[in-house]
C-alpha cells in the first residue's frame, strides 16, 4: 500500500514501532487481537488497528503539498479537512481558510473567490452543486481534491445502482458532510433516501409493506429524500450503500433486515429483482478499526479511553462499541486529563463532562486505548504520557519509552 508523506509532528515513534512490528508479524491483517504495552505499573491494551487510515493520510499529504507548491497564493478548504481539531488548527495556522463549517454554513462567500485561488475538497468529498459553483468560478477542483477513494467507490456504486433503476438507500447521518456529498451524487442518477439507524429502517420496512402511508413516509423522512420521491414506486427496487464512517455491522444489519422484508413479501427466489447486493461498498479501514475494537472486548481492563475529534462519526462508534463492556472516556487529546480527573465528551448529549478520580485505585491499572481514523498517533502517544505522569516523572517516562519492547 502507498506510503504517504504526513508531517513528522503527527507521527509517534512509539506507536510507529508498535504498528510496524504488528504488520511484520501479521501482514495480511488476520489477527485482530490487541497489543499490550507495559510501562511501569501501567498496562496499555491497544487496538490492533487505530489512527490514520488511507483516506486521511491521502488528504493530509495533499493539503500540505498545496501549501508548499503554492507560496503566496490564497488557499481555501471547503470545510474541515477531517474531523480532528489538531489537524484542522495546524492547517489554519499555516494559512488555509475554511469556506464552510461542518454543517455547510458559509464562512466565506464563494463570490470572494477568483480563478487564481486554490480550493481543497476535503476527504469527505462535496456535492455536485458545490463542484459546479467552483467550476463556474474557473477554479481547479481536481489537483487538490482529497476525497477519500473509498467514498468515491460508494459514489460509483450509487451511479451504477441508479442506472439500473434502483433507489439508493444511504445508511448515514443526513447532516454529515460525507452523506450530503453521497446523497448529491446518488440523486444525479435516481431517487435516494438517507436512513440513519435500525429504527428508521424499521419504519421504512413498514412503508414497503404498505403498513405506513406515503404521507407518513414523507413526514417521517422529511429532508432526507430526493424531490418527488414516491414510496409506492421508488421502493420497489433498492440498493443500500453507506456513509463510510458508520458502523459496518449496522449497515449490514439494516441491509439484511430490508432484504428479509422483500423476501417476506415476494419470496427468496425473487429477491434479486428487488434488492442489489452492495456488500462491496463497505470501507476496509472503518471495518478493520471496528473489528479491532471488538477484539478489545475480549480483554479485561479497568477502563477504556478513545481519542479523537468530538465531531468524528467513526470515533463515536468506537466509543459505542467499547462502552458495552468498559467505563469509557472519549477525549480529544491529553489536555483533557487533569491528573486524576478527566474532561470527556458524551456523544449522545453532545456535552462535556468532568469525572473525578477516573483512574482505578489498583496499583497496576490496565487501560484499553484506541483512536479514530482522523486522530494523529502523536496525540495518542501524548495521552499515554499524560497518564504516566500521574505516577512518574518525565525522566522516568523517557526511560520507559527508550527501553520499550513488545
Amino acid at each position: 500500500m502507498k506510503q504517504f508523506e504526513v508531517p513528522a509532528f503527527f507521527r509517534s515513534g512509539l506507536l510507529s514501532k508498535v504498528k510496524a512490528e504488528r504488520k511484520t508479524a501479521d501482514p495480511r491483517k488476520k489477527d485482530f487481537s490487541p497489543t499490550q504495552i507495559i510501562m511501569g505499573d501501567f498496562t496499555f491494551v491497544l487496538a490492533r488497528h487505530f489512527g490514520f487510515c488511507y483516506g486521511v493520510e491521502n488528504a493530509i499529504e495533499r493539503s500540505y503539498k498545496a501549501l508548499s507548491e503554492n507560496p503566496g497564493k490564497r488557499i481555501f478548504l471547503l470545510s474541515q479537512m477531517i474531523h480532528n481539531p489538531a489537524v484542522n488548527e495546524d492547517l489554519q495556522a499555516n494559512g488555509i481558510s475554511f469556506l464552510q463549517d461542518t454543517h455547510g454554513n458559509q464562512l466565506i462567500d464563494f463570490k470572494e473567490l477568483n480563478s487564481d485561488d486554490i480550493v481543497l475538497i476535503p476527504a469527505f468529498g462535496t456535492t455536485l452543486e458545490i463542484e459546479q459553483r467552483l467550476r463556474n468560478l474557473k477554479i481547479d477542483i481536481q489537483t487538490y481534491n482529497t476525497t477519500c477513494p473509498f467514498v468515491e467507490k460508494v459514489w460509483n456504486r450509487s451511479e451504477k445502482l441508479g442506472q439500473d433503476k434502483h433507489t439508493i438507500i444511504i445508511h448515514g447521518k443526513h447532516d454529515h458532510e460525507e452523506t450530503r456529498a453521497t446523497f448529491s451524487h446518488a440523486a444525479a442518477f435516481g431517487p435516494a433516501l438517507v436512513v440513519k439507524n435500525m429504527q428508521e429502517a424499521t419504519f421504512l420496512a413498514q412503508v414497503i409493506k404498505k403498513q405506513k402511508s406515503s404521507a407518513e413516509f414523507h413526514a417521517y423522512f422529511n429532508g432526507k429524500y430526493t424531490p418527488g420521491f414516491d414510496p409506492t414506486v421508488d421502493l420497489n427496487r433498492i440498493g443500500v450503500v453507506n456513509q463510510t464512517t458508520m458502523l459496518a455491522s449496522e449497515t449490514q444489519a439494516i441491509t439484511d433486515f430490508l432484504r428479509q422484508t422483500y423476501i417476506d413479501l415476494y419470496g427468496p427466489q425473487e429477491i434479486k429483482k428487488f434488492m442489489a447486493d452492495t456488500r462491496d461498498t463497505l470501507c476496509y479501514a472503518t471495518n478493520d478499526n471496528q473489528l479491532a475494537t471488538i477484539g478489545l472486548l475480549n480483554e479485561s481492563a479497568d477502563l477504556a479511553i478513545v481519542v479523537g475529534g468530538y465531531n468524528s462519526s467513526n470515533t463515536s462508534h468506537l466509543v459505542e462499541l467499547l462502552e458495552q463492556k468498559f467505563n469509557t472516556f472519549y477525549i480529544k487529546d491529553a489536555s483533557e486529563i487533569l491528573d486524576t480527573d478527566v474532561h470527556h465528551y458524551d456523544y449522545r448529549t453532545k456535552e462535556m463532562r468532568l469525572t473525578n478520580n477516573f483512574l482505578p485505585s489498583t496499583n497496576k491499572p490496565r487501560i484499553v486505548l484506541t483512536s479514530g481514523a482522523s486522530c494523529p498517533d502523536k496525540i495518542v502517544e501524548d495521552v499515554i504520557c499524560q497518564l504516566l505522569r500521574t505516577r512518574y516523572s518525565d525522566a522516568q517516562i523517557e526511560t520507559y519509552f527508550q527501553n520499550f519492547t513488545l
